[in-house]
Order: C-alpha cells, then sequence, then structure tokens
C-alpha cells in the first residue's frame, strides 16, 4: 500500500493542506482551503484522520465519525473531497476550530 501524505502552502487567503496518495488507492484527495494558519497542524491531523477512513472504507463514505461527536461530511468539489460540517448551519471557521479542540484538547490550551 501507498502512503498518503498531507502537504500545505500558504496564500493570500490563508493555509490551503491536501492529502496526496489517496488517488493511487482509486479515492479521491482531501483538500481544506481558507484555514487560519494556527489552525494547520490539528486540521493536518484531522485530513490525516479522514484520509485513514476514506482509504480503508469499501466505498467512499458521505460523512466520517472521528470521534462519538465529531461527524464531519465529506462534499466533493471537482475531483477532491472538501470536509464541511455535518450540520450546514453551523459557521464553518468555529466548527474548524472546534473539531481540533474536541479532537486534540491539547490544542486548546
Amino acid at each position: 500500500m501507498s502512503e498518503v501524505r498531507i502537504t500545505g502552502a500558504e496564500g493570500p487567503d490563508g493555509l490551503s493542506l491536501r492529502t496526496a496518495g489517496l488517488s493511487a488507492r482509486g479515492r479521491p484527495e482531501l483538500a481544506v482551503s481558507g484555514l487560519p494558519p494556527y489552525l494547520g497542524h490539528g486540521w493536518a491531523r484531522v485530513l490525516g484522520a479522514l484520509a485513514g477512513h476514506v482509504a480503508s472504507a469499501p466505498e467512499v463514505p458521505a460523512e466520517v465519525a472521528l470521534a462519538p461527536d465529531v461527524v464531519v461530511r465529506l462534499e466533493r468539489s471537482g475531483v477532491r473531497l472538501v470536509p464541511v460540517p455535518s450540520d450546514p448551519a453551523l459557521d464553518v471557521d468555529e466548527w474548524r476550530r472546534d473539531i481540533v479542540v474536541r479532537l486534540f484538547p491539547e490544542a486548546g490550551a
């Protein structure tokens, strides 16, 4: 099996992260953009966890439960999957921070 890497770049709209390696398994890559730089490390970990679920599932999942109270919806954007809140009413920026703090409590300290 090939490995999945997380790569990133900073641009005028914030940090962009994406996976590289899921396509070798016939799966779409994951991508997130517009992140504040302080969430970069946490979201690299989130993408890594999501990539594990996407790679091991029999079909590409529409939603992934990373923890009992942390559900991420995967929305297609071209050839990529973009993690979005399972509840569309949530503010995306607040949700992104909340995901990191819930999964990695040490990030909130």
